[in-house]
């Protein structure tokens, strides 16, 4: 029988001087705006998506984590670089707006709502998509695949530089975020990424829902992205070893550079879903010490992705995660009026 009061699995991602999550029915956005007003976005979740078969599906369902990258993660962006970052002549300098975020006692500023469909409609939204797309598959995927084809060439080993091939795609990812890390705006974001986690942390342990009761609780959190896509990685390295190759295909232009590039994207769908199901199987299970030692590495790589964060980011956090509640709550009501 199904436990009905099982909590959903609430969800989120870090984005400019602000936090987006995800709940069962609706997403938020909440980004701190210059004049240090909590500006919130809040958007109902395609049903399509969320409520169809794949979503409910084993090994299917990961596509819908891929979905809250490249589909609402840039929505989330856009909306928090529009209101976080002015564009007017006599906005406020960089500094001038974090210094007057210094010492902000949570609860004493307003908190505002704000329609996005005028930034989600821009083309450029589309673009900014497709570059990240392109961006991704040349820095982990071409890349990765040009360096294992030339190992392949000079040993014949297929076995060798399937292994060499996934061990430079780990090397890449934790040497960007490693990189990145050291970028002042992308710390404040990663800040946000530990308010984030401390957040869901707190609601899963069923406390208080304050900055200061947040604030206790741990950085680290078995479901996020970067674990995930350390997953990946490490599943991507298992399956690409035990496949084998293929040959270049008669009357076409592919090289064996185009044929591994290839396979790659055609299995990530695959890759993504077995990552998937391993995240949420051990997340469930990380009273098991044999689980917690086995998600020790995605927990680690945490350490680089998280700040801890100030007290007025956790309330710009907590607001987003209220507002996914209330959707929640309000879509339960609904569904009982419905059946009444």
């Amino acid at each position: 029988m199904k436990n009905t009061n099982e909590k959903p699995l609430y969800g989120g991602q870090a984005v400019v001087e602000g936090v987006m999550m995800r709940g069962k029915n609706a997403y938020a956005v909440a980004v701190r705006d210059p004049e240090n007003r909590i500006v919130v976005h809040t958007e109902p979740l395609n049903p399509a998506i969320y409520n169809s078969f794949i979503s409910r599906t084993p090994f299917l369902r990961g596509m819908t984590m891929l979905w809250d990258a490249l589909g609402i993660g840039m929505k989330a962006l856009m909306f928090s670089a529009d209101v976080a970052v002015p564009e007017d002549e006599d906005a406020l300098t960089r500094e001038e707006i974090l210094e007057r975020r210094e010492g902000i006692e949570p609860g004493t500023t307003e908190t505002v709502e704000r329609d996005a469909s005028d930034i989600f409609a821009q083309p450029m939204m589309i673009g900014a998509v497709l570059l990240s797309l392109c961006f991704s598959v040349g820095l982990f995927i071409a890349l990765p695949a040009a360096i294992a084809e030339v190992m392949v060439k000079a040993s014949e080993a297929h076995l060798l530089s399937n292994i060499l091939e996934g061990l430079v795609k780990l090397v890449l990812l934790i040497g960007y975020i490693w990189g990145i890390g050291f970028i002042p705006d992308i710390k404040r974001v990663f800040s946000y990424h530990g308010a984030e986690h401390k957040t869901i942390n707190a609601y899963e342990a069923g406390a208080e829902l304050t900055p200061e009761s947040v604030q206790t609780f741990p950085l680290e959190h078995p479901r996020c992205g970067t674990g995930f896509l350390l997953t990946v990685v490490l599943i991507s390295i298992l399956i690409f070893t035990l496949i084998p190759l293929p040959d270049p295909l008669p009357n076409t232009s592919l090289d064996n550079i185009g044929i591994r590039v290839l396979s790659r994207i055609i299995l990530i769908p695959v890759i993504a879903g077995i990552a998937y199901e391993f995240l949420r199987f051990t997340a469930k299970h990380q009273d098991n010490g044999f689980i917690k030692a086995i998600t020790a590495p995605n927990m680690a790589l945490q350490r680089l992705t998280t700040r801890e964060p100030e007290l007025s980011m956790l309330e710009v956090a907590i607001t987003s995660f209220n507002k996914v509640l209330d959707a929640d709550v309000a879509a339960k009501q609904q569904e009982t009026v419905a059946a009444d």
